[in-house]
């Protein structure tokens, strides 16, 4: 392994290089931490001292993946507390829990989590399985898309949630037909109890985010942006956390971080916002992104839709989910972050926050690449208007398929007109929006090839039939050009990353195999080979043979 050598310069022969829309057969040669040449005059390109050559085996050579919307320090923070991400089955979830809170019998709380809502009925867990495994301390985890919250008693008796709590403005607290909580509390209200958990010592919170950095490189992602950045007393303070990383060199990768919005603070936070951009702008870190969080998600019923949510029967309810931030106070706050010279990166799942975030955008000239997220259901109307806006659609194509969260929590409350128009990324991309491929890692798994195999076939690797919309599926080479040139550009980077060309950033992935070459139910059966970063290999898959 060549972690923290950086070699002079490397030689990449025998690949399939990925080069503005062609493959092509050619030797591509990195100095000093840039592309230096690609073809017939790489050799000469490389000083006379010997280079390390990589041997791509007949790999696809392209630029490291980008991932337009990822949380790593959260997905960290998993992996070093109780995690449940890879867990199948509710026994296994409690087996999980009662193991870990063995294991740390010191710790006053148990944290992590990571549990998936379609184990559950109506997506809602309960306290009471929680008290058989930890009766004597509180517990607090957070499913995997991070809007709900499951919690045992001791946790509700600490935050005093009882009955006659009013559930908060931005929340829920489930509750029984009696009244009385369950154990799950949904959106805001998971801060009734999250303000009581102890907040992790720096070295925890750097230490997770470093785990989550070397798993990133191994599934050759590069560069990234972060989509909820905070600092000071509320939750993990990642932004210390990035700038302590950036000034000792244990951040690698390239990061932009979107500074968190919170919706009771109005226009007085973006003087903060101003500062923390100022004083952050290191060598791979920066924070001149902001994200508003404009509604929830389809599973709970709080993306802000059009028309109301369907009940079981397919009849309509009178619930279409929830605008946090009122439209003309949306409209103000994009004027003013893009007066104070920061982007801004919108959560839009549902057809109304889509709509709403859009026509924020027309109103505010001037605005620089606004990102939308998530996309889930866009009305047909408005997709054209994303390309004359130049608003990016940061998508995340692993959630545009059948599985039981969309099958069994969604679709039915959706209903089939609107289900049909579920992640439409082929008809954005007519239309000529500028994609952004991501993750929402730990959402779900930030692996960009079984992300692309589900972009390209609106399936789970493995099923080849039952393609959700399978209309909206892209081509293999509109997913990679989505997950390189465009997250570099949704990032402003697009002069520098993105794309394997002379003068830009030596950051490449290798791939196993060359993906155009095979079938397209294959893509997720490839893997990484060798991930560089700064001219660096960060990442060599343990099977890859001997370098010259």
């Amino acid at each position: 392994m060549h972690h923290g050598r950086t070699p002079e310069a490397i030689l990449i022969t025998g690949g399939r290089v990925y080069l503005d829309g062609h493959v092509q057969d050619v030797p591509v040669a990195l100095v000093d931490g840039k592309v230096a040449a690609i073809g017939d005059d790489a050799v000469d390109a490389l000083p006379a001292a010997p280079a390390e050559t990589i041997d791509a085996a007949g790999g696809l050579v392209m630029a490291g993946f980008q991932d337009s919307h990822i949380h790593p320090h959260h997905a960290g923070n998993t992996l070093i507390t109780c995690d449940l991400s890879e867990q199948e089955t509710i026994d296994d979830y409690l087996a999980t829990i009662a193991a870990y809170a063995a294991a740390n019998p010191d710790r006053e709380w148990i944290t992590g989590g990571g549990w998936g809502m379609d184990l559950f009925p109506g997506g809602i867990p309960t306290k009471d399985l929680l008290d058989r495994v930890v009766p004597d301390r509180p517990v607090y985890l957070p499913n995997r898309d991070g809007h709900g919250a499951w919690v045992n008693s001791r946790a509700l008796d600490i935050a005093g949630v009882t009955r006659d709590s009013i559930d908060p403005i931005s929340g829920r607290i489930e509750r029984d037909a009696a009244g009385d909580p369950v154990g799950c509390l949904q959106e805001g209200a998971m801060e009734l109890v999250s303000a009581h958990v102890p907040p992790l010592s720096d070295d925890d919170v750097d230490a997770g985010f470093l785990l989550a950095q070397t798993q990133l490189f191994a599934w050759g992602v590069t560069a990234w942006q972060d989509a909820m950045v905070e600092s000071g007393d509320r939750g993990l303070d990642n932004l210390a956390s990035y700038r302590r990383l950036d000034a000792d060199g244990r951040l690698v990768a390239r990061v932009v971080g979107a500074q968190w919005w919170e919706r009771e603070k109005g226009l007085d936070q973006i003087e903060a916002f101003v500062a923390n951009r100022d004083a952050v702008a290191g060598e791979r870190f920066s924070a001149g992104s902001v994200k508003i969080m404009q509604d929830g998600i389809a599973e709970n019923f709080t993306a802000a839709m059009l028309e109301p949510y369907l009940d079981g029967c397919g009849c309509s309810t009178s619930n279409a989910g929830k605008s946090f931030v009122e439209p003309g106070m949306l409209t103000e706050a994009s004027a003013a972050l893009t007066a104070a010279g920061l982007r801004v990166h919108f959560h839009t799942l549902g057809d109304r926050a889509v709509r709403e975030a859009l026509d924020a955008i027309e109103s505010t000239p001037g605005m620089v690449r606004p990102l939308l997220a998530h996309l889930q259901v866009i009305h047909p109307d408005d997709i054209a208007r994303f390309a004359g806006l130049d608003a990016v659609a940061s998508i995340q194509p692993l959630w545009a398929r059948h599985e039981s969260q969309m099958d069994e929590l969604t679709i039915p409350f959706l209903g089939s007109r609107r289900s049909a128009w579920q992640y439409p990324f082929a008809s954005l991309r007519r239309a000529g929006a500028t994609l952004a491929l991501g993750s929402d890692w730990p959402v779900s798994t930030a692996n960009p090839l079984e992300i692309m195999h589900t972009a390209v076939t609106r399936c789970p690797p493995g099923h080849a039939s039952n393609p959700l919309a399978g209309e909206q599926a892209i081509s293999l080479s509109d997913a990679i050009v989505g997950y390189t040139e465009g997250s570099a550009y949704a990032n402003a980077d697009e002069h520098r990353t993105g794309r394997i060309s002379v003068g830009y950033d030596a950051d490449i992935t290798i791939l196993d195999r060359d993906l155009f070459s095979a079938p397209t139910a294959e893509i997720a059966d490839a893997s990484v080979a060798y991930t560089i970063v700064g001219g660096r290999v960060v990442f060599e898959a343990p099977s890859t043979g001997g370098n010259a």
